[in-house]
């Protein structure tokens, strides 16, 4: 048995996903390879599975060719299904929904995707993320539809001991763009830092993945509220090692901030949960598989920049309450995120389609 798993660029989340289930499926029997189009800001991981780059149709061809791979998952790119059946293909096709943004920007790709749905796609892929799970029902109620947890890393995503920083640390994670909110991530800070005046902010992200209008409005934007001061950023690093600065954030007595508008699922969020870093975070729907409300996590409504101050301090300035929420966020990933779990229902979704 082996498949393909495709996608964009070797970055963020989806990047994260490829390679803890490929390492996964490869111990329970399932050969993976993993196809970027383009080179990003992960292109040299290392990995125990074939990863190629390339969009070169005359590449691609070959690699189908040569590999004769069971099933392909094709990862948000529904155009590059037409060009696989082009190219030869005619095994079984999967879409897969991941990072398609705000609900209205799922809602019109899905709808852009239906032709390509019909014609070429054999069944959807999706995380158990609400306002997917309704857009395909309602949009593609002819496609078959697998729904499956992501996997998450809970045994090396995990509290590393270590010095803490001297003063508390509001980190956020993501990309400069719109759905990932980060001016609200600014506002917050700015209004966490006037009861918090020792504040430092971290920000993670690629900014290779930004455009130049949002660099510079992120730059008008820190400065208008004068936070220029205390923040640091991080580029490009490697997911390995976010632990470390996870832990950090944990030891601060800070927190990790999720602005995001729409998540599919979050893997910032999980990860940083696995290390007992508290985490506040807009009610994004994917992130609801691992926030519960003061139990293992924290929300606030998209928006409201005062409801987060306050959940904000609270978690920072109630100790009872943020030692609570450290131990049962991550006792409740290690519960539900599993890569065994994930191993068994992908093997069931091929064996469906007659493939063993």
């Amino acid at each position: 048995m082996k498949v393909l798993f495709t996608f964009y660029v070797p970055s963020g989340g989806v990047e994260t996903l490829n390679k803890l289930r490929c390492e996964s499926l490869q111990r329970s029997g399932i050969e993976c390879h993993v196809l970027y189009l383009m080179p990003g800001s992960a292109s040299q991981n290392i990995t125990n599975f074939p990863v190629f780059i390339t969009s070169r149709d005359e590449e691609i061809k070959e690699l189908l060719d040569t590999q004769h791979y069971d099933a392909i998952i094709v990862t948000s790119d529904y155009l590059l299904m037409e060009r696989l059946r082009c190219l030869g293909y005619e095994g079984i096709l999967i879409y897969e929904a991941q990072g398609l943004g705000k609900r209205a920007d799922a809602e019109s790709l899905i709808i852009e995707a239906v032709p390509y749905l019909r014609a070429h796609c054999n069944a959807v892929l999706i995380p158990p993320t609400d306002h997917l799970l309704e857009l395909f029902i309602s949009v593609c109620p002819w496609l078959h539809r697998y729904v499956i947890p992501n996997i998450v890393d809970v045994q090396s995503f995990r509290m590393i001991p270590g010095e803490p920083p001297c003063h508390p640390v509001i980190a956020w994670v993501g990309r400069l763009e719109n759905n990932k909110n980060w001016s609200e991530y600014l506002k917050i800070a700015h209004q966490i830092r006037l009861h918090k005046p020792a504040l430092h902010l971290w920000m993670f992200h690629d900014p290779d993945l930004a455009s130049e209008e949002q660099k510079q409005l992120f730059h008008e934007e820190l400065h208008a509220l004068g936070l220029n001061d205390r923040l640091n950023v991080f580029t490009n690093m490697p997911n390995h090692i976010m632990p470390v600065y996870y832990s950090s954030i944990a030891g601060s007595g800070g927190f990790l901030l999720s602005t995001s508008i729409t998540e599919g699922f979050g893997y910032a969020v999980a990860e940083a949960i696995c290390c007992t870093c508290p985490v506040l975070s807009t009610d994004s729907d994917g992130v609801r598989s691992f926030i519960v409300h003061n139990h293992s996590g924290k929300f606030y409504p998209l928006g409201n920049v005062e409801q987060a101050v306050s959940e904000g301090l609270e978690l920072m300035d109630n100790p009872a309450l943020r030692s609570h929420i450290r131990e049962q966020g991550r006792l409740h990933m290690i519960s539900r995120f599993g890569s065994e779990s994930y191993a068994h229902s992908f093997r069931e979704m091929l064996n469906s389609f007659s493939i063993f």
